[in-house]
Order: structure tokens, then sequence, then C-alpha cells
């Protein structure tokens, strides 16, 4: 175990054979008379980014009224324990995604677009170019504080070559997070690997081999950190016994569930046309919910405070059998006005909101200094388009929930000035988040609006 004090360091690690597992925030590791002369500790800022496709039914998406006190539209339902945690956004626009004389390939414009603000070239070959994205700016500033500069994840593997889209390359539809004009940062699918990722130490062939002796030896990561837990335990006072108690019981559940997960029988899509990669959960809501544990444990950690994460892929066609529609998402989107269509659009909408409301939820029962872990994070969830069935860019549907460290002024329905750039969202994050720059792709300011 490492108890590091230079200044009043709280954060201790676990190790074990090959693990390297950071802990919450701990109040009696220091001397008591070091933290009764050192100031509150005031705890970091998260943010993550959550993209869905094909855009939303809009009727049943945006609040009739403004402010405080809106009634929840349908699809925002089951946030409704949350509503004063969240903001409701209405009349963001990303120009960058509209053609702008490029023709058809909304989908994969949709996707490079939604956090670079930049207009993707239209190319299926090595050429691509796009802009850099809010959360790699983030991590390009303040990536060296954690172990891990940000955290990229997904529910679709996607493709990184190829045609996707009307000429435009796979990797526009695949990937949200470019750390460069020129390069898509890959997503991990597999919340097993991802878990290996936030806990495993050493290069990566030693992280390998060790994975696998543990599995050989059909351990869970606590079982060789055990020890080390003992012995920190003996040092603790009660409320952070409970508290390593709490957390080391909430990382054996995830264990629990990963292996559960892998071993269930797949739910295979009509149009889904890529196979289930091992370890990936044969069900869809287990799978988002699963990646939502492993953005919560990252930020618990502080293994990481930028993330994102793409519920699927731009153009999805997945189906969605648990909830009673074997339509593709992709081809429902293009709805015409059909009642039944937008009936089973909104259904779909509805669940991805439920998932978002199981990542807010669990960020809120995590405590993180005075408050919870949703108290100090900015999660910002949306599309790229609108409207499925006219691919238009204004008008966004956005959701930011979380408080920003006391910055933000949720419990609202917040409508911007019509085609207000999404930018101008990102650049108040960053701002908030201690990375400010001069411009995210097409912004042209901020959004004071975000407090009142």
């Amino acid at each position: 175990m490492t108890n590091s004090t230079s200044g009043i360091s709280r954060r201790n690690v676990l190790r074990g054979l090959g693990v390297s597992m950071a802990l919450p925030i701990l109040e009696s590791v220091a001397p008591r008379a070091a933290f009764a002369a050192a100031p509150p500790v005031t705890p970091p800022q998260r943010m993550a980014f959550i993209f869905v496709p094909n855009g939303v039914d809009l009727a049943n998406w945006t609040p009739t009224s403004d402010g405080y006190g809106y009634q929840l539209p349908q699809t925002l339902t089951p946030l409704k324990h949350l509503q004063d945690d969240f903001l409701v956004v209405s009349g963001l626009t990303h120009d960058k995604g509209r053609a702008n004389g490029d023709g058809p390939g909304d989908h994969a414009r949709s996707a490079s677009v939604f956090l670079t603000g930049a207009q993707p070239r239209k190319t299926d070959g090595a050429n691509i170019r796009s802009g850099v994205s809010v959360d790699q700016a983030a991590a390009q500033a303040a990536g060296h504080l954690t172990k891990l500069r940000s955290l990229e994840l997904g529910c679709e593997p996607g493709r990184s070559a190829g045609n996707c889209d009307s000429g435009y390359s796979c990797a526009y539809s695949s990937s949200v997070s470019w750390s460069s004009e020129s390069s898509p940062v890959g997503k991990e699918t597999n919340p097993k690997l991802v878990f290996e990722r936030l806990f495993s130490n050493g290069k990566a062939k030693e992280v390998d081999k060790n994975r696998l002796r543990r599995e050989a030896l059909r351990k869970s990561i606590l079982d060789f950190v055990g020890e080390d837990a003992k012995r920190l335990q003996n040092t603790l006072g009660k409320n952070d016994q409970q508290k390593l108690d709490e957390y080391l019981t909430g990382v054996r559940e995830l264990e629990r569930r990963m292996d559960h997960a892998a071993t269930s029988d797949p739910v295979q899509s009509v149009d889904l046309d890529y196979p289930i990669p091992t370890g990936i959960p044969g069900d869809y809501g287990d799978h988002i919910r699963l990646m939502a544990d492993m953005m919560v444990l990252a930020f618990q950690t502080d293994s990481t405070r930028i993330a994102t994460c793409m519920f699927a892929d731009a153009g999805s066609n997945r189906s969605y059998r648990q909830l009673d529609i074997p339509d593709g998402h992709h081809e429902l989107s293009h709805h015409r006005g059909d009642a039944e269509r937008l009936t089973k659009i909104s259904k779909i909408n509805q669940f991805h909101v439920a998932q978002l409301a199981y990542f807010l939820n669990k960020l809120k029962s995590t405590p993180d200094g005075e408050g919870n872990l949703l108290d100090n994070s900015m999660i910002c969830y949306g599309s790229g388009l609108s409207d499925g069935d006219r691919h238009n860019n204004e008008n966004l549907p956005v959701i930011l929930a979380g408080h920003g460290g006391g910055s933000i002024d949720s419990g609202r329905h917040l409508r911007v000035t019509d085609e207000t750039p999404m930018c101008n969202l990102f650049m108040s994050m960053l701002n908030r988040f201690g990375t400010p720059v001069d411009f995210i792709g097409d912004s042209t300011g901020r959004l004071p609006e975000l407090k009142m």
C-alpha cells in the first residue's frame, strides 16, 4: 500500500499480482493534526460525454415550458427523481454537421461533429480529417494528473476503415473522440477489458500474463490485494473502514456481474451484422450499465476525470427486441410522420434515457468530498441529429447533468437562442473543468445561462 503524505494526500493504492487498485479519498490515512491545519480539499471536476444515434422524437423530448418547474415530457420520465440534477438544453446547433456542399452522409457527420464542431472531410480513405474533440482538449491539458488521460467506451465495435455512409469513412461513424484532426481515438467495447485497464499495473505483456494467471486461479482482483487491504483497514477510522468495505464490495459485485454477463446467452438482433466478442454481455441494457459502472469506478478512484461513451454508432440499425421492437433503429428513424414508427422511436429514446438515469443515480449515490460524484461532474448526453427523418442539426436534443462543483444551476429547461453553436456549451464546460481554450470547433463564446 502506498501512502503519500506529500502535501495532504488522501488517495491510496492497493497492490497485488499485476494489480494497482486506486481507492476513494480516505480521511484518516494522514495524521489528524495535518488535516486540522489543512484547508478543505476540493474534489476534482469530472466530465463525460454520451452519444446516442439517429436523433429523437422531439415532440416527446422537448419540455413545453422553460425555466424551473417544467413538466418532464414522456421520453425523459426515467429522470423524474433526478430533475433537480440536470438541464434540458434546447436550441443548440452543430452547423458543421450539415452538408455545407458535401452532399449526403448526415449520420457519419453527426458523430464526427458531436464533440469536435468541425466539418469532416468527405473521404473513405486514409486522409480523414475532423477536429480535436472537447474531451481530448481537456485530456491534453489535464490528463497527466490521473492514471488514464481519458476513457473512451462504446457498445458497438464499429469499423475504422471502409465506406460506412455515402462516401464517409467508417472512422467518422464509430468515433466521437479525436485527439487531432486526423486521429480518432478508438473506443473499448468490452467492460472486462476496461476493468482490467483500470486496475492492472505494468507493461501490456505483463498485464496480459498476470490476467491469465488470475483467471487460471479463478480468483478475483480483490484476492490479490487482500493482504494490503487488511493492513489498511487496521489504520482507518470507523467511517473510512465502512467506506473502504463498501467500495471493495462494489468492485467484487462488478466482477460477478461481468462474469455472469459473459456467460449469458447472447441476445441476437435482427440486423446485427457483427459478432458479439467474448466478454461482452448479450443483453444490450446490461452492456450499457456495465459501461456506466466503469465510468463511475474510474471517477471514484480518480483513475481518470474524462470519459466518452457511444451507446451505439452513428446510423446504428440495432433492433430492440427487449422492447418488442424488431425493427432496426435507423430504419425506424425515417418515420415520415408515421405514428406507429414514432411511438417505437420514442420507446427507444426512453430506453436510452433510462440507461442515463442509471448512470446518474450511481454517480449521485457515490460519496465525493462533502457531496457526491454527480455534484462534482458534468455529464453531456445527446445526439448529433435532432430528427432522424429530417437529418437536421439545429435544436439538438441535449442534457447537461451534474452541478459542476456548484457552478451550474440545474433543474431547468434552458432554451438558448436558435443557432447557438453546441461548442459554446463545450467552452463553458472546459472553463469549469479548469482547462479553458481559445475555441472548440465553430464556437463563438460561452453559455452564461448555465449559472443564473
